[in-house]
């Protein structure tokens, strides 16, 4: 019987040893450069976004772009050579491999493996995907049937093709919402304009450090996350706008807040094609419509609609406004059919706000609603003459509630309006970084702005009970994450 067992034994070691030298030794690659991230979190589903890269990191000692005028630039920005769109400044000889920030992307499979970080700890573990090559090397799952008021762990794992070993892992996690019976206190930040040359540190912006000690819920990017339309290089081309995309979130502080924190990912005009983008314009050899779909579909995780209403518990309920898609041109003389927001939208906006029940209810908006922007230089959002038959419109409904207040992304500067004698509040955010700030004269300080600061930061939301009583506070940081003015609400 024992020489059975030896036996027995002996041949589960010759297979097992055999199997596992039928696993192929690793090439050097793919990792993941950019991380992952996660967007459209509600109680019981999030996506996951992630890409594989040639390299760990961006290439930080590559070669300059060649440096173009505006009016050069202006020119290149009315053809559609690509080839020449890409000579123009990318140095003879050279490709955008080998350009200053690149991280190429490259072929591969990834998967993933989440499990609840408390109570039960069974792990859900995805097949083995080869990532989308059409689409940037990239891929999304979209995780369902999760668990409200959780934290997930999560983990990527990435290998050239099957019978290969790993050859890199990424770990990190993500919160899902409360249920809207379920009291407790949140904290949410709201971000905007961002630029790979402005930033204010080698390793990202700063903001993201600061962030990071928060213990925020959430966090809401509003959009402008680049600008394509800004030099070194003009994103003229569609692999020009990738290319910004993988040099910003291969940055170390971005990419390291990305994957340990809930996140929502929103546009603007800059990061859709250019400024004041809208239906029918080009950029290069870019459409808005392609545009639309490489934010969409490609670089940021997906959802069947860009808009969307989330409740974080009894006192919180958040709505995320789309304003490129459905907008009008910006052209058309303004009147009752000229729109940021569209019939479907609009409609659903109206209709969900006043059917919410939250103590506290946050509208984020790409750009501003109340305002007040610059009169010069700007005319594409509901604070501008542009749209103001729709603002009026939206800021008569919102003025029947006490509980609304709106936050804002677009403008280079912090602030804080109230119109006097009504319910309107709007905070701005700010921009990023100190050296992406201005924009706005700091001395004009009209009558409806309760706080005001050209300079870069980012905004916090809080709600909590202190002695029996539900507040929502806001306050504005610097990028340092100091506190420079707060408004507190109790309703």
């Amino acid at each position: 019987m024992n020489k059975i067992l030896k036996k027995i034994g002996l041949l589960a070691f010759v297979f097992l040893f055999l199997s596992c030298s039928k696993i192929k030794k690793n090439p050097s690659k793919p990792y993941f450069g950019n991380g992952f991230r996660n967007g459209w979190v509600d109680q019981n589903s999030i996506t996951i976004w992630t890409r594989l890269t040639e390299n760990p990191n961006l290439n930080s000692e590559g070669a300059s772009f060649i440096t173009l005028t505006k009016k050069e630039s202006a020119k290149l920005a009315k053809l559609t050579d690509v080839n020449l769109l890409h000579d123009a400044q990318i140095p003879e000889g050279l490709t955008l491999k080998d350009m200053e920030g690149a991280c190429p992307g490259t072929s591969g499979e990834v998967k993933l493996i989440y499990y609840e970080q408390k109570g039960n700890k069974k792990k859900v573990e995805t097949k083995w995907c080869k990532v989308n090559e059409t689409k940037n090397y990239t891929w999304q799952w979209k995780l369902k049937n999760l668990k409200a008021n959780t934290i997930y762990s999560l983990k990527v794992y990435s290998r050239i093709d099957k019978g290969f070993e790993i050859s890199d892992s990424v770990s990190g996690l993500f919160k899902t919402p409360p249920k809207k019976n379920i009291k407790k206190d949140i904290s949410f930040s709201v971000v905007s304009c961002h630029d790979y040359n402005r930033r204010d540190s080698i390793i990202g912006h700063k903001i993201y450090t600061a962030m990071a000690k928060d213990s925020l819920d959430f966090y809401v990017h509003t959009g402008d996350i680049e600008y394509y339309d800004k030099n070194n290089p003009w994103a003229f081309t569609e692999s020009l706008m990738r290319f910004k995309w993988d040099r910003l979130f291969a940055l170390p502080l971005q990419r390291d807040f990305f994957t340990k924190t809930t996140s929502y990912f929103m546009k603007d005009d800059h990061d859709v094609l250019k400024n004041d983008a809208s239906p029918g314009t080009m950029y290069g050899s870019v459409t808005f419509k392609r545009g639309l779909e490489i934010f969409e579909k490609e670089q940021f995780p997906s959802n069947e609609k860009t808009y969307k209403t989330i409740r974080w518990g009894k006192d919180l309920q958040v709505w995320l406004l789309e304003g490129r898609n459905y907008r009008s041109k910006n052209e058309l003389k303004d009147g009752a059919n000229k729109t940021i927001l569209g019939k479907e939208q609009k409609e659903w906006f109206y209709k969900t706000l006043d059917a919410s029940n939250a103590k506290y209810k946050v509208v984020i908006s790409a750009s501003p609603i109340l305002g007040p922007d610059r009169a010069v230089g700007k005319n594409d959002n509901h604070s501008n003459t542009a749209f103001y038959f729709e603002g009026q419109e939206i800021r008569d409904f919102i003025n029947k509630y006490n509980n609304v207040f709106v936050c804002v992304g677009d403008r280079h500067w912090q602030y804080a309006t109230h119109f006097k004698d009504s319910n309107l509040w709007e905070f701005g955010c700010g921009s990023g970084a100190d050296a992406h700030a201005g924009g706005w004269n700091p001395n004009d300080l009209r009558p409806e702005h309760k706080f005001l600061r050209v300079k870069g930061g980012y905004l916090v939301g809080k709600v909590f009970t202190e002695k029996n009583v539900t507040k929502l506070k806001f306050e504005h940081r610097d990028v340092n994450g100091n506190k420079v003015h707060e408004e507190t609400f109790e309703r």
